[in-house]
């Protein structure tokens, strides 16, 4: 009884000590998982918290992948803008071309410079390729009318490379035997690739739109059905609604073979376009003030205010469990890299892959895109690996990944998180003010 009081007041203590601290965190070169990965090496150094990343696969897979399918929905909430608009070229080439090449130098890393085998190189590459959508919140979108490209385009990185890392981790699995990608490959291509992606774009797609106008529908109903107050108490539950959109989207992908992390992102975005287009002449931030000002009386019988105070309260809850599911993993994080035998090995692969090999991934996947000098120079350095990569990793070890090229994947893999979450966590807080002092 006493161990458990004793959790209750270390996550109370970290919470309280986070949301008091929160401005002061602001203006620090120092961020929420700076503080969690310091908290759980302690708690672990002490020997109040034995975790392992390869021992304990299954837990830190099942709490990583919440936290990721959340802060992926989160993400597609915060894009309102259609993909027909020529910013959305920028994401896609980071989570295509830029993820590609970057797989492809750490599978080189990994065989020449490691002596992994190819499958255990391409789970490496896989694993450490894609940004974190949890950790880089300081460099996203700060409102639904932010369309600065670097922000824009680094926040839809996050969004959809979580998806298209999949396809390599099932080929480094496959390549490893233990995933069936047919003799040549052409299952991993045709089921893998092609199904698992474009499934999970349109079941998530379908599952926001069509709830999203079925609860706009039922408002314009109860408008006229319910009584002054009783409209403000079913408003309330609006903040209900996303969460059954985001599980059923998941769901839905997972048990059709999708990738469900697609799906929660594309859901995110449908849900914010069906209210973008209630009131597609307004800025997304004036009817979203609109409708918290507004009687709900008012607003439930108005499209644009009715959507627009659902995908507010959406986004309100959701990050809420985004953060306190951050908390979680990254505390358990912290004790696992305590717990692991960090190779030699990551003294020098940790820093080529984050001053080497994301620039390439990054200058090459940018290459004729209008996107200034500055800002490329940013997206090169924020590829912060965290809890996604802490996902991928535990679902590999799940599928049964395991011995000393697992052991070596897995150092590598912490150690890199670790580097990410310190030198990313001191620098963005400086390059960011400086970079928005110098916008125009």
């Amino acid at each position: 009884m006493f161990e458990l009081g004793l959790w209750y007041a270390i996550i109370g203590l970290l919470l309280a000590g986070v949301g008091l601290g929160g401005a002061t965190l602001k203006r620090l070169p120092l961020t929420t998982a700076m503080v969690y990965l310091g908290a759980g090496a302690a708690l672990a150094g002490v020997g109040m918290l034995d975790l392992g990343l390869v021992r304990d696969a299954r837990l830190f897979e099942l709490a990583s992948e919440i936290v990721v399918v959340v802060s992926l929905f989160v993400a597609g909430l915060k894009l309102p803008l259609p993909l027909t608009d020529r910013r959305w070229a920028i994401p896609l080439r980071l989570a295509t071309v830029s993820m590609v090449v970057t797989v492809g130098l750490v599978v080189l890393i990994g065989v020449y410079g490691l002596g992994l085998s190819l499958g255990a190189a391409v789970v490496l590459g896989a694993v450490l390729a894609p940004t974190d959508p949890v950790l880089a919140s300081d460099v996203q979108v700060t409102s639904a009318d932010d369309r600065d490209r670097l922000r824009f385009g680094l926040t839809g990185e996050a969004g959809l490379n979580d998806g298209t890392a999949f396809p390599f981790v099932m080929l480094g699995l496959g390549l490893l035997g233990l995933h069936d990608i047919g003799e040549t490959g052409l299952r991993w291509l045709l089921v893998d690739v092609l199904w698992a992606t474009a499934a999970g774009l349109v079941i998530g797609a379908a599952a926001g739109t069509l709830v999203a106008r079925l609860g706009l529908a039922l408002r314009r109903r109860r408008a006229g059905t319910l009584g002054p107050g009783e409209i403000a108490e079913a408003s309330a539950l609006d903040e209900v609604l996303p969460l059954g959109v985001l599980a059923l989207a998941y769901g839905a992908a997972l048990m059709l073979g999708a990738y469900g992390f697609l799906a929660a992102f594309a859901a995110g975005l449908a849900l914010r376009r069906v209210e973008r287009r209630a009131n597609a002449t307004r800025s997304a931030d004036a009817v979203e003030a609109d409708a918290r000002r507004a009687d709900p009386d008012i607003a439930a019988g108005d499209d644009a205010l009715a959507e627009a105070h659902m995908t507010a309260e959406a986004t309100r809850v959701n990050e809420l469990l985004e953060r306190i599911g951050e908390l979680a993993v990254v505390v358990i994080t912290g004790a696992a890299i305590i717990a692991a035998d960090l190779p030699r090995a990551a003294l020098w692969v940790v820093p080529l892959l984050l001053v080497v090999v994301r620039p390439i991934g990054v200058a090459v996947g940018l290459l004729g895109a209008p996107v200034a000098r500055g800002q490329a120079a940013m997206m090169m350095w924020f590829g912060m690996r965290g809890i996604g990569s802490v996902y991928y990793l535990a679902f590999a070890l799940h599928k049964g990944f395991a011995g000393p090229e697992a052991d070596l994947v897995t150092g590598i893999v912490l150690a890199t998180i670790a580097v990410s979450v310190v030198a990313h966590g001191v620098s963005v807080t400086p390059l960011m003010r400086g970079y928005e002092a110098r916008r125009p």
